[in-house]
């Protein structure tokens, strides 16, 4: 195999960049898809996509420029340590890794390669260094979607697009929480030669809701009344991530006072939580003199006495 950087004409002073962009333009043109009637372009086509295999992978790339791997990604049996460090000056290694290979690019790479390289009757020294490895199964790929409080609360189902164009409808368990990880088997990475595909991880982010919030299994609602709501209590709406509900204010409500609409939370499974409302005491925003002649005539508004009783004076 020549130089991996002629292969995709790019001097190695080039950036990260300028590998990924070389690789796209040429896969993009060697593509066996477009050139099905030329056999010389699928092998044009491996030989630009193990190159990039190489040189796409920051580490590799430093290895492959240290000597220390060959173009097809082997190990060579032993090399020098210009550095001297250990002091043996030779080192050797038995295994590569390729945990930050870019898997953006992975499935294009892997599907085309292998897919040609399966045709072979055995192993030849020009194999793809992933196929050399021993690894069968294909890698894991990660994503992220954003759902609603309320989809969290109550199941939904969300599509995706996966990174080979496909759609694929996931089931969004109710309960599910910010940061929880659904596993969708085979929909991830091809895999190598006749290994199983990798899994998709779907990483489920769970969007702010404007007033509810969330602890465990207990919903929680900053609800706001009223003066005459406080003083005389009644009946009121309120709404959760269900529909609405009617819930009854006490007399006298304070604000801090925490009314429980029991087993109106989170359902998991067999497990249920509550659903808490906060009452907060309002008054108008604006000048209201009615209320402030009322307030004048009103004998218990003694402050000083309520501050007293909560040893603030």
């Amino acid at each position: 195999m020549s130089d991996l950087y002629d292969i995709l004409g790019l001097t190695r002073d080039a950036s990260q960049d300028d590998v990924k962009k070389a690789y796209r333009t040429l896969a993009k043109k060697y593509h066996p898809d477009a050139n099905k009637d030329d056999p010389k372009i699928v092998d044009r086509f491996k030989e630009v996509s193990a190159a990039y295999s190489i040189l796409g992978n920051e580490q590799q790339r430093k290895r492959y420029d240290r000597g220390e791997i060959d173009e097809a990604g082997a190990e060579k049996r032993a090399y020098s340590n210009p550095f001297g460090f250990g002091g043996g000056g030779n080192r050797r290694r038995t295994s590569t890794s390729f945990d930050d290979f870019d898997l953006d690019e992975a499935q294009d790479i892997f599907t085309e390669f292998f897919r040609s390289s399966s045709r072979r009757k055995g192993p030849s020294r020009g194999d793809s260094p992933f196929e050399q490895s021993g690894r069968k199964r294909g890698l894991d790929l990660s994503y992220k979607i954003t759902i609603g409080f309320d989809e969290s609360i109550n199941g939904s189902t969300r599509r995706l697009t996966l990174n080979d164009g496909r759609n694929v409808d996931i089931k969004i368990p109710a309960g599910i929480k910010d940061g929880q990880v659904i596993r969708l088997s085979g929909q991830g990475g091809p895999g190598f030669g006749k290994g199983p595909k990798g899994d998709a991880m779907v990483e489920i982010r769970v969007a702010p809701h404007p007033y509810f919030t969330r602890k465990d299994l207990d919903i929680h609602l900053e609800l706001p009344i009223s003066l005459d709501e406080a003083v005389l209590g009644g009946d009121i709406e309120v709404p959760t991530p269900k529909g609405r509900l009617t819930v009854r204010i006490p007399k006298n409500s304070s604000t801090g006072k925490r009314l429980r609409l029991k087993g109106k939370g989170v359902k998991r499974g067999d497990d249920v939580g509550n659903m808490y409302v906060n009452l907060k005491l309002m008054l108008p925003t604006e000048r209201d003199a009615e209320l402030e002649n009322l307030m004048k005539q009103w004998s218990g508004g003694n402050g000083a006495e309520l501050r007293k009783k909560a040893g603030l004076s």
